[in-house]
C-alpha cells in the first residue's frame, strides 16, 4: 500500500504541480474558511470570507463583538448561515474561553489532545478538524473528503463505504509525517477531483487510466 500511495502522489504532482493550497492569508482566515467551507462550493465560502474581510472583523475579537443578526449577514453566501453562525460563535467562545483569544495557545498542544480539543467543540467534525490542524496549525493531520474517497475507491485502494477514519489511516499509516507532503498530496486529490475525477469521471483525460480498473472499464466499452 505505501508504494502504491507514494505512486499515486508522484503521478498526481506530475501533472498539477505544487498548489499552495489553503487560500488564505492568516491561520484563522483558514479556520473561519474551514467551518464555513462546510456543505458548500468553496467560492461561496470565499464570498463569505470576502464580506467579514471588508467589515475589517476577520478577527477574534473583532467578530465576537458582531451581533448574531450581524454575524449571519456577512457569511450569508456560505450557505446554513444560521448554522454556521453558531459554529462559528462556538469556536469563538472556545478560543477566548481557553486560550485568550490566541492561537499560538490553542496550537501549542500535541497532534493528538490538539485534535480531540477542536473535536469536542460544537460545528467542528473531523475534517474540519484535519484541516485546521494542517492548514492554520501545520501539523501532520491528513485530510480527507468525498474526493478522496472517490478517487481512491476508483482506482482500487479503498472498498466499502465512506469511512473518514479508515481513508485518513491509509496516509498516516503510509506516508512520512511532514505537514507540507499532507497539505499538497490533499490540494492534489481536490484538484483531480474537481478536473477529472468527478461524479462522472473524465476517464479519456486522465493521467491515472492505465493504472485505474475503473479507467480500464470506460476504454473498454468504448
Amino acid at each position: 500500500m505505501r508504494k502504491k500511495i507514494l505512486k499515486l502522489y508522484d503521478d498526481l504532482n506530475a501533472e498539477y504541480g505544487d498548489l499552495h493550497w489553503w487560500p488564505a492569508e492568516t491561520p484563522f482566515e483558514i479556520i473561519i474558511g474551514a467551518i464555513l467551507g462546510q456543505a458548500t462550493a468553496w467560492r461561496n465560502a470565499a464570498k463569505a470570507i470576502g464580506n467579514l474581510k471588508a467589515a475589517n472583523v476577520l478577527d477574534p475579537e473583532e467578530m465576537s463583538k458582531l451581533s448574531q443578526d450581524e454575524l449571519e449577514t456577512l457569511i450569508l453566501p456560505s450557505g446554513y448561515y444560521r448554522a454556521k453562525a453558531k459554529k462559528v460563535r462556538a469556536f469563538l467562545t472556545h478560543l477566548q474561553a481557553h486560550h485568550n483569544n490566541q492561537l499560538d495557545s490553542l496550537f501549542a498542544g500535541e497532534l493528538p489532545t490538539l485534535r480531540e480539543e477542536l473535536l469536542s467543540i460544537y460545528g467542528v467534525g473531523e475534517e474540519t478538524a484535519d484541516t485546521i490542524l494542517l492548514y492554520a496549525a501545520q501539523k501532520p493531520s491528513f485530510v480527507v473528503d468525498t474526493y478522496t474517497y472517490r478517487l481512491l475507491e476508483r482506482i482500487g485502494l479503498f472498498s466499502g463505504k465512506f469511512h473518514y477514519g479508515k481513508l485518513r489511516e491509509i496516509f498516516m499509516d503510509n506516508l512520512p509525517h511532514d505537514s507540507h507532503l499532507f497539505n499538497q498530496y490533499h490540494a492534489l486529490i481536490v484538484r483531480h477531483g474537481a478536473r477529472i475525477c468527478q461524479k462522472t469521471p473524465q476517464c479519456d483525460k486522465c493521467m491515472l487510466q492505465s493504472q485505474c480498473p475503473t479507467g480500464n472499464g470506460s476504454r473498454i466499452h468504448q
